[in-house]
């Protein structure tokens, strides 16, 4: 885990969906469990899944099933 110094006040990060789709596609890979892509990204658990459900909100949510359905196959 980063530790980060911080001078001043300290500001909330801004994530793209770009960027969220980004970490919530690699929950699963090579083994990856929330957990492990939080401590990844330096985010909570509770950020991956609502998230997750934000997304789904958007109508990312087929393209999160696809993702991560091509991933369990590669995985078998």
């Amino acid at each position: 885990m980063r530790h980060v110094e911080v001078l001043g006040r300290e500001r909330r990060r801004r994530w793209s969906d770009a960027e969220k789709l980004g970490v919530l596609e690699r929950v699963g890979v090579d083994g990856r469990t929330v957990a492990d892509v939080a401590r990844e990204a330096d985010l909570t658990r509770q950020h991956i899944y609502q998230w997750r459900q934000e997304m789904r909100r958007k109508g990312f949510g087929p393209y999160l099933v696809r993702r991560f359905s091509c991933q369990l196959r590669k995985a078998m």
